[in-house]
């Protein structure tokens, strides 16, 4: 990779176009550079949480994560590319399933909310949801490798089984859904 970011203002975007990893230029308002920008955001989001209070396990398979987000840029700014394997797809389902067997059952929906951690983790999910839709909407006019989609379809539900652990670990309380609160309020 050697001195290949050694310029970082290059003007060439001032015409409201970008450069796809194959050279092509687009503009920055497609679909596809909306899901490139949805993917980063999703990543910082993921390094806000790694930043946080959390375990050691937790943060190392979040850095991961951050990793093959970065991956899924790559392959999204190359029209075709194919990173992303099921064996990804794989690891986040067995992750889910790990930290879900300690989690209590849901009889309720659960609000965002508890510890700061788990707060910014249900953050998280919220975006990885608005990153899947634009994913979804850019596989309606151009290939999408299905493993990518699968995998940030994955990765929200794991966010969502995260945030429920982090609440546990930091003694927070998680808040959840009261029905009837419409029929108490004025």
């Amino acid at each position: 990779m050697g001195n290949r970011l050694s310029k970082i203002v290059t003007r060439t975007g001032d015409d409201g176009t970008t450069g796809l990893a194959n050279g092509e230029r687009v503009d920055k308002s497609s679909i596809r550079v909306e899901v490139i920008g949805n993917i980063d955001e999703l990543n910082s989001l993921i390094g806000v949480i790694v930043a946080s209070d959390i375990s050691d396990d937790i943060s190392g398979y979040l850095l991961n994560i951050q990793h093959r987000l970065f991956d899924i840029g790559g392959e999204i700014a190359t029209p075709g590319n194919a990173i992303i394997s099921p064996v990804c797809v794989e690891r986040i389902e067995e992750l889910i399933e790990s930290y879900n067997e300690d989690l209590p059952a849901l009889k309720e929906f659960v609000l965002p909310g508890g510890s700061l951690s788990a707060s910014i983790c249900h953050m998280t999910r919220s975006i990885c949801r608005r990153c899947e839709r634009s994913m979804v909407e850019l596989s309606h006019v151009e290939y999408l490798n299905p493993e990518t989609l699968r995998y940030i379809n994955r990765l929200s539900d794991l966010l969502f089984v995260l945030a429920r652990t982090l609440n546990q670990s930091k003694g927070g309380k998680e808040i959840f859904w009261d029905s009837e609160r419409l029929k108490r309020s004025v």
